[in-house]
């Protein structure tokens, strides 16, 4: 008999690893259908675990060629595309268009060599190719005050994928959840029910599609009068929630909040976009931005990040700009803003915004950063607030809006009067494994010196 290895073998990466920095992989099977290699849902971005399924490019039947789109797939930060890697013929679809959460190595679709029938993987199913991958969830120590008794032997863990002989599929770690048809556990990831104590009336138990609508029919009784709606959550939305949670915990985070006069940089920022003649328009985020990197020069110890076992310092600024979007917040970079001038920034601010809201961030635009910046300044109602830090950075600053604002000054002959003054409130939020107090501090002067001084912003 063949050996499991002999069976399949691992081909080259399919994801076109230049354009995302990221790769997929096919796996070929030897079993009861002929001779066919499974692709899996790749792995877009550092930090995705699961995917939803958009438009495919390809249906089953077609022909594909290296660099050809195969399907779009939704990651935790934009809409991108699946670039195939691979020469054949589309045999099966596993996953359709719309289906949510896809975990990262789950099989979508069935692939052949030129010649092969594919009308014998018209009964394919998603068990056939080993089932959906469970998405990698983190570990977690459990504590006990006391044990009556000593902890069995664990048994040798399962290889992730053995092969069945008796009935030709794979049998995988999926085997210990709950028994359910692919149609219900698609239904239940969609409207959020537990397979979880669910009784299923279908053949030995097996919790049937029909079983999940009964139990989404019938949901638990609500206090009198109180009326909700349930959102979906995002792909986007989960990784925010959860980095977000972990900067939290895992940064202590500290604040540093000043006032700074921005009278002399609005009207050299109204002096600048006029004598443009309408090439560009500054505002005053760019000027926000540049002084970021000119304080970040001089104190270089905030444009770092914690690293086991040393601190990472780094040579540029690459500022993260945070984006609202229709689907979530995101930090797209311009790199290198210390050697950058004013129409410079402006420019790629404007480019990097539109992508993000268009969803066509490429991973390169989003991922790394050294410091950051969230302005709320044009929500007239928002006089200050603080942000959390966007790990593995150690700083970023929160800008408020722009009041007018009465300074006292003393007159020539001695009275005091009074003064209206363009002011905004920023605060900065700092990791303090990497930045001291003082340091804070003198990182927060430099950039109000700068501000208020702005044809510093220009040298």
């Amino acid at each position: 008999m063949l050996s499991a290895a002999l069976r399949r073998r691992v081909l080259a990466p399919t994801h076109n690893a230049l354009r995302t920095g990221f790769t997929s992989h096919v796996v070929r099977y030897y079993a009861s259908f002929p001779d066919h290699q499974v692709v899996k849902m790749p792995a877009l971005s550092p930090t995705m675990q699961a995917g939803n399924i958009g438009a495919w490019q390809k249906k089953a039947g077609d022909s594909i060629a290296p660099g050809d789109v195969l399907v779009e797939i939704e990651t935790d930060k934009a809409q991108m595309d699946f670039e195939f890697q691979e020469e054949g013929i589309i045999a099966k679809i596993l996953k359709e268009s719309g289906e949510k959460d896809v975990p990262v190595g789950s099989p979508i679709a069935i692939l052949v060599e030129e010649g092969t029938d594919i009308s014998a993987f018209e009964k394919f199913t998603l068990e056939d190719a080993g089932g959906d991958a469970k998405t990698a969830q983190p570990k977690q120590e459990e504590k006990t005050e006391s044990q009556s008794a000593p902890a069995p032997t664990p048994s040798p863990a399962p290889e992730p994928e053995q092969y069945s002989s008796s009935k030709g599929k794979l049998q995988t770690a999926l085997d210990r959840e709950p028994n359910a048809s692919p149609a219900a556990k698609r239904l239940a990831r969609e409207n959020g029910v537990s397979l979880d104590g669910l009784k299923g009336t279908g053949k030995g138990g097996k919790i049937t599609e029909e079983d999940v609508k009964k139990a989404v029919s019938s949901p638990a009784v609500a206090a009198p009068g109180a009326t909700f709606e349930d959102i979906p959550i995002s792909s986007m939305r989960k990784v925010i929630a959860n980095r977000l949670q972990e900067s939290v915990q895992n940064n202590p985070h500290f604040f540093v909040t000043s006032s700074l006069s921005v009278t002399k940089l609005l009207k050299l920022r109204q002096a600048l976009n006029s004598s443009s003649e309408g090439k560009y328009k500054l505002s005053v985020n760019d000027f926000l931005i540049k002084a970021i990197a000119i304080a970040s020069k001089k104190v270089p110890a905030v444009n770092s990040s914690w690293r086991e076992g040393s601190i990472r310092q780094f040579n540029s600024v690459d500022v993260s700009v945070a984006v609202s979007t229709p689907t979530g917040l995101i930090t797209p970079i311009v790199a290198g803003v210390d050697a950058r001038g004013l129409e410079s920034i402006s420019g790629k601010v404007k480019e990097l915004a539109k992508k993000a809201r268009d969803g066509k961030l490429k991973p390169e635009e989003y991922q790394g950063g050294t410091i950051s910046i969230s302005n709320m300044g044009m929500n007239a109602a928002v006089d200050h607030f603080t942000a959390v830090i966007n790990p593995p950075q150690a700083a970023i600053l929160a800008v408020g809006t722009t009041k007018k604002v009465a300074v006292p000054v003393e007159n020539e002959d001695g009275t005091t009067g009074v003064e209206w003054e363009d002011q905004i409130t920023v605060t900065a939020s700092f990791d303090h494994k990497v930045v001291d107090g003082a340091v804070g501090a003198e990182w927060i002067r430099e950039v109000k010196k700068v501000i208020e001084n702005p044809l510093e912003l220009l040298l």
